[in-house]
């Protein structure tokens, strides 16, 4: 990519020196043209394209399509990759060489391309590394779709047995000491533990309503969105955090331990509708709990919220899972597999890897689905 900057350097310094129009892609249909005996008329009745059309781009007072550069390229048998350079080339230039941040702007997008590429790279060796493991979970998920529906007291009770498990997992992530028999007690049973903190109380009543609050918006079909984030963080800090509850932070924050640094508050705005606009151009292309995985990863990365960021994250993870079939994925709170989660994101925050996280919410989902299957079985 380096090379092309150079070769934009060029290009708009020769433009804003003698002030004209620079038409690559013009001048190399053209010369393709003459040196192989096409005239516009034959050209344009091999592409079946009006001759004015093609004498306008020549001239540079038209920009051909996308389709009519593929066109270009097999009638006069160009190198595609060359001849899109070109034809991208006029358009970057046609948007910023009158700019006086021309050069700045090409530098940001330089970045970005770096980025996006070595994510379709990182992406495609994923998917080879992953393979047995995803095939593995598409042969649980399917097995347990043929399980169901499941109705009446089975499935009250299944979803209670995970459902306390879960809240009593989340919450040990954060801090929380209840044990697994008092979680229940204090959601299921409305009683106050001695010597636990009312806050320790709420975490796990509040947990397990957002749990019932994901199944809601499941069963009806709600479309995941910011509003949705922010509803499933109310519920986290309900009675907790009055002021902040559903909330973006308005104050810088640091996390302890981690090298990662939030994005300051200004940005949050916008680091939230770009979660959003991922999320709706690769909800239709990722496998769902990769998904999944890479929203969690990217929310609690953002970390939009004063407090409550790992539990709003993996509530939205499961969300994804529930919409598409599987069963919730519950990481264990337990020292070891805490220390596990916790690097495995901040190496995907620090080194931009995320390979250790995806293998983690695979395995997980794969447990999960594994233990309703025995459950039911």
């Amino acid at each position: 990519m380096g090379h092309y900057l150079i070769v934009f350097r060029k290009m708009t310094n020769f433009v804003n020196e003698i002030n004209v129009n620079i038409m690559f892609f013009a001048k190399m249909i053209k010369n393709a043209r003459i040196e192989q005996g096409w005239t516009l008329a034959s050209l344009a009745t091999a592409m079946t394209l009006d001759a004015a059309i093609i004498s306008k781009v020549e001239r540079g007072l038209r920009r051909a399509t996308r389709a009519q550069v593929g066109q270009f390229i097999d009638v006069l048998h160009l190198a595609e990759k060359e001849a899109f350079a070109a034809w991208l080339s006029d358009k970057i230039l046609a948007e910023l060489k009158d700019e006086p941040f021309a050069m700045e702007a090409f530098m940001v997008a330089e970045k970005e391309v770096k980025y996006l590429r070595k994510q379709q790279k990182e992406a495609a060796q994923l998917q080879d590394d992953f393979v047995d493991l995803v095939e593995q979970l598409d042969s649980l998920s399917a097995k347990w779709s043929n399980q169901k529906p499941l109705e009446g007291i089975q499935l009250e009770k299944l979803q209670e047995y995970f459902n306390v498990a879960y809240t009593y997992d989340s919450n040990r992530i954060e801090g929380n000491t209840l044990t697994l028999q008092e979680t229940h007690l204090v959601v299921n049973e409305g009683l106050t533990i001695g010597g636990k903190s009312m806050r320790e109380h709420l975490e796990a009543v509040n947990h397990y309503e957002a749990i019932d609050y994901i199944y809601d918006l499941v069963a009806r079909k709600v479309k995941i969105s910011e509003r949705v984030i922010k509803e499933l963080h109310h519920l986290v800090l309900k009675g907790i955090d009055r002021e902040n509850a559903g909330r973006y932070r308005t104050v810088p924050v640091i996390i302890s331990g981690s090298a990662h640094k939030p994005p300051q508050p200004y940005l949050l705005a916008r680091k939230m509708e770009e979660l959003m606009e991922f999320y709706d151009t690769k909800k239709a292309v990722l496998h769902p709990v990769i998904l999944a995985a890479e929203m969690h990863l990217r929310l609690v990365t953002i970390h939009p919220f004063i407090d409550g960021n790992g539990r709003t994250s993996r509530l939205l993870m499961n969300l994804i899972l529930l919409q598409n079939g599987f069963t919730i994925a519950n990481l264990k709170g337990t020292d070891q597999a805490r220390l596990a989660y916790y690097r495995a994101l901040e190496k995907a925050q620090t080194d931009d890897t995320h390979s250790d996280f995806y293998r983690l919410i695979l395995e997980t989902c794969v447990m999960s689905l594994e233990a309703h299957l025995e459950m039911v079985g």
